[in-house]
């Protein structure tokens, strides 16, 4: 059965108190009120990485991840942050691939194989993102990329180790705009990404795989976007700010 999951990006937000605040906030929310198996996973700006993990402690139901690394396992990179010291802090999950990584950092298909390689060997749970933007859509070419953002970064992967991978589709055209794909079309792209691994591995695989929605889910919208049989979650941006937001957003695999 695959694993539902409601993961948040704060992206560049929140200073050192602000975040202990919030991410308190989370988790009495989510210790409290998340009753299923899903996962819930917080990504804040890696300098609260240490600091939140300590907060979320052993038994909590928040894991922490990053959102983002380098590739080398250390160097002369300055500013950077390697995967061994995202794990050393707690922390069990990186976001790769994320569209403002690529559109705004120049991160590349082929710089993505070398930092889903480190983050797996690091033993760490990629959560890796593709998705189109708005011209690629309307031009109807959607389908060729993010099959290959498939093809470029993960399919060089065995199935054993793509089983370790979470996958998330983020239209980048609703990322931070308000709009929001429809379930109907937010469903027929996991579906085509179900398909792919189907074809590249097996079925069996493939269903195995979780597949994320992000692009403006909010605690309005996630309910009829998680109904969707191939969508198992969420990367949540600007709700997850919102304790309450997030948390409900959460919620609604407690019954599912």
């Amino acid at each position: 059965m695959r694993k539902k999951i409601v993961a948040g990006n704060w992206k560049m937000n929140l200073d050192h108190t602000a975040a202990q605040s919030l991410f308190s906030e989370i988790v009495n929310m989510v210790n409290d009120e998340v009753l299923g198996q899903q996962e819930v996973v917080v990504c804040p700006p890696s300098v609260h990485l240490y600091t939140l993990a300590q907060l979320a402690g052993k038994d909590a139901k928040v894991a922490i991840g990053a959102q983002n690394c380098h590739q080398a396992a250390s160097g002369a990179f300055t500013g950077e942050i390697s995967a061994s010291m995202v794990k050393s802090t707690g922390a069990s999950h990186v976001i790769l691939g994320h569209s403002e990584r690529r559109q705004y950092f120049g991160e590349t298909d082929e710089l993505l194989v070398l930092k889903v390689n480190t983050v797996l060997e690091a033993g760490l749970t990629p959560i890796f993102c593709i998705g189109e933007t708005l011209e690629e859509r309307n031009s109807g070419n959607h389908f060729d990329v993010i099959s290959g953002q498939l093809k470029n970064g993960l399919f060089h992967l065995p199935a054993g180790s793509f089983g370790k991978v979470v996958l998330a589709y983020e239209p980048v055209w609703a990322i931070g705009t308000g709009l929001t794909a429809s379930p109907e079309q937010a469903q027929e792209i996991h579906a085509f990404i179900r398909q792919q691994l189907a074809d590249q591995y097996d079925a069996t695989f493939a269903g195995c795989v979780s597949i994320l929605y992000g692009g403006s889910c909010n605690a309005k919208n996630a309910p009829e976007l998680f109904a969707q049989p191939d969508i198992d979650g969420g990367l949540i941006g600007g709700a997850s700010l919102k304790s309450r937001d997030f948390t409900d957003i959460a919620k609604v695999f407690n019954h599912q």
